[in-house]
């Protein structure tokens, strides 16, 4: 019998072996046409679909089927082709709504059986049939008059701690919109529906003393919502802690700003994680919530800001980074410190410009996940990659409020230089039933799946979705179930032992 030594060293380069072919074995040979991101150690990747319009906005049915707002295009269902771990394909693409009018929002209740998707003006609500992938025939507007130019995304969440309640986020109408300041604007703001409301209406409206069926109730005006959060330029990425019911809120802030007369905008204002406290029976009733610290509380914009970077700040007096500070634009009443007491600071706050798009929370509530859309005004690029931020058990960020690094990447753009023309730039995020996160690149028309090996470490690794030379890496992929690999590792050591 050879010795154990050399039995090791065969054994591990059968190791090495089965894991290369476990990666040939995956049907998925996509790949990136740009310098592919870089995941993290433990994390591995894969581009599943590609050819899109512009899609934003991901939701998971009950039978597995990917729903996604394709913006300028529609609603589309993709069929997955699983074969384990991140190679994933699509199976078959349907084309559920075509429209140019959808560009973002979607929402799907807990049955599964009800799906909302949003335009720049209005809330649309179907009957969906996941198993035979099928709209209803009629949709309804349950949300509208929310038409405005600038930012036109109206992301939609349905909270899962109050069900048939819907938040709505719609933003400003210009970079420093001086009419938000103004409640009843109705911009820069996230407002909740009670839609159990709409419905009894429907169904006692269904029927008369005559039997004859009336016409559906009117939808919401947006004014109609109770106010969660205002002066809020333009919170793209909407989520509630799984365990604590809070909402957080990612907010995109403006562009071109001076202070005392100087450009700052290369490294601020800072963009915002902010919290807005739970919704309750009363707040899905439309009437104030009891937690009145946090409820509907303004944040400040178009007058406050949060700063950055601190260096080269001017005036900076006590300020830190996500503290609030006046612009030149501010009326002269409102001072830093009128900006610090009068309206709600950031949670934490983020690098300028990087432009976070959605935030989702892990099913523990241990994490968020943040996707960073990039910038694209600001000299050296920021952004282009997905970040995880740390909350503890009270349903808060683990990280000090002037926090520069609470957002850890999961999967970044190495070499910024390339952006944006050549870089993935993620905007909706969706987990699955298998737990593994999926992303949109909205600029490039693509979806990927992303997942985490349970693992623990820094460095990265380039992942499935294009890196290497040819776009390959063995990492990335491993077939289901027990794999040769696992088999291999399991000889290894009853020969060893």
């Amino acid at each position: 019998m050879a010795p154990r030594s050399k039995i090791a060293t065969a054994l591990l380069l059968l190791l090495a072996g089965a894991g290369a072919v476990s990666a040939a074995d995956c049907s998925n040979k996509l790949t990136v046409s740009y310098p592919a991101p870089v995941a993290a150690q433990g994390w591995t990747y894969q581009l599943v679909a590609d050819g899109f319009t512009k899609p934003r906005g991901l939701e998971f049915d009950k039978d597995g089927g990917l729903l996604v707002i394709d913006a300028g295009a529609g609603l589309v269902h993709l069929s997955l082709k699983d074969e384990g771990n991140t190679c994933v394909s699509v199976d078959k693409k349907t084309t559920l709504v075509a429209s140019k009018e959808l560009n973002h929002g979607i929402a799907l209740t807990d049955d599964g059986k009800t799906l909302y998707a949003s335009s720049a003006e209005n809330v649309y609500e179907w009957t969906y049939d996941s198993k035979a992938v099928k709209l209803g025939d009629a949709n309804r507007t349950v949300v509208t008059n929310m038409s405005n130019s600038g930012h036109t995304s109206r992301t939609l969440l349905l909270s899962r701690k109050v069900p048939g309640t819907l938040l709505v986020s719609r933003g400003s109408q210009s970079n420093e919109d001086g009419g938000a300041a103004d409640l009843d604007s109705g911009r820069s703001q996230i407002r909740s529906f009670n839609l159990t409301r709409l419905a009894s209406s429907s169904s006692s409206s269904s029927s008369s003393s005559s039997g004859s069926r009336d016409a559906a109730p009117p939808p919401y005006a947006y004014l109609d919502g109770h106010v969660i959060g205002w002066g809020l330029r333009n919170s793209v990425g909407v989520a509630e802690h799984p365990s604590s019911g809070g909402l957080w809120s990612v907010e995109n802030s403006v562009d071109e700003l001076r202070r005392k007369g100087r450009d700052v905008h290369e490294d601020n204002p800072a963009e915002e994680l902010n919290y807005h406290g739970t919704i309750t029976t009363a707040a899905a009733a439309d009437r104030p919530d009891d937690d009145g610290a946090s409820q509907g509380r303004n944040h400040g914009y178009p007058v406050c800001y949060a700063v950055w970077s601190t260096s080269n700040f001017p005036d900076l007096g006590a300020l830190a980074t996500g503290s609030q500070f006046s612009d030149d634009d501010a009326p002269a009443n409102v001072t830093d410190a009128a900006c610090n007491d009068a309206y709600v600071a950031p949670r934490l706050a983020f690098q300028a410009h990087t432009a976070p798009l959605d935030i989702k929370f892990d099913a523990a509530g241990a994490v968020a996940y943040v996707a960073f859309h990039g910038s694209w005004n600001r000299d050296a690029p920021a952004g282009y990659r997905i970040a995880s931020i740390d909350f503890g058990d009270d349903g808060q960020p683990v990280a000090a409020r002037d926090s520069m690094d609470a957002a850890v990447d999961v999967l970044s753009t190495k070499d910024l230089a390339n952006c944006p023309d050549k870089c993935f730039r993620p905007a909706g995020l969706a987990w699955d039933a298998k737990d593994r996160l999926w992303f949109s690149s909205d600029s490039t028309g693509e979806i990927f799946v992303l997942q985490h090996d349970g693992s623990s470490g820094g460095g990265g690794s380039s992942g499935g979705g294009g890196g290497g030379k040819n776009g390959k890496n063995a990492a990335s992929r491993e077939a289901p179930g027990l794999s040769a690999v696992s088999l291999v590792a399991l000889a290894a050591v009853a020969l060893l032992s």
